[in-house]
């Protein structure tokens, strides 16, 4: 299912037992896959251990990043921010249940759209939406860690954008982090979705409005675009 192709983070560079259920992305850390938890379908994140890292070390490492992962999602929901609900976090298996959201994802949507301006004002609300959906994040202290169009989803029943993956999250006030965050998704504009048009100007436009402390983080955007310029040029 598209809706939960790109929760797992990382690139593929170890491989784990794969669980009887097929398994819809295994990256670096994690494997993903669809399930049932108390009738419901579900969608499960689970982190494997890392053979190379000595058993006691990888062990710490899995359980911080697994309870982070599910403090990081919590606070996001408290600040307005639609997430996946976290249905169970289980330690022992080193696994988080998350409910199953139907929709595509915006990778999808974009893809398979006409260019501005005439998509009839979807893609500009859809951009509207992703903009104050950050500047929620942002002006609570959340940084995603991995803001991409393949770790958004509109949801099919609310028409609600929900922001999928965030084991890269971390708490963090500084313009500096948030500017990084949303140059990673102008990155992805660019990379993936020019041909639709500005999307890019478009969520920082509602970001802007949203937002704030647009002002300082506007400032370290420019920086930060700067350095991905000069990191580009360098190769």
């Amino acid at each position: 299912m598209e809706s939960v192709a790109d929760l797992a983070d990382g690139n593929k560079d170890e491989q784990a037992p794969a669980p009887a259920l097929p398994i819809y992305k295994q990256g670096a850390e994690a494997r993903v896959y669809e399930s049932t938890f108390m009738g419901r379908k579900v969608v499960v994140k689970e982190r494997f251990s890392k053979k190379y890292r000595h058993s006691v070390l990888d062990a710490k490492l899995t359980q911080r990043r697994l309870y982070g992962e599910a403090r990081t999602l919590a606070k996001a929901r408290k600040l307005g921010v639609a997430t996946p609900a976290l249905y169970a976090l289980d330690s022992v298996t080193r696994s988080l249940t998350f409910e199953f959201v139907e929709g595509p994802l915006v990778k999808d949507i974009l893809l398979q759209s006409t260019p501005l301006p005439s998509s009839d004002g979807k893609l500009e609300e859809l951009a509207s939406q992703i903009g104050r959906a950050v500047a929620k994040l942002h002006d609570g202290g959340l940084i995603h860690g991995d803001l991409t169009t393949s770790n958004m989803i509109l949801c099919a029943k609310t028409g609600r954008l929900v922001l999928l993956d965030f084991g890269l999250g971390y708490n963090s006030t500084l313009p500096e982090d948030k500017a990084v965050d949303l140059y990673v998704l102008e990155r992805a504009f660019t990379a993936m979705h020019s041909m639709v048009g500005d999307m890019n100007g478009l969520v920082l436009a509602a970001y802007n409005s949203s937002s704030k402390y647009w002002s300082s983080t506007y400032n370290k955007l420019a920086a930060v675009r700067l350095r991905g310029r000069k990191r580009v040029m360098v190769g």
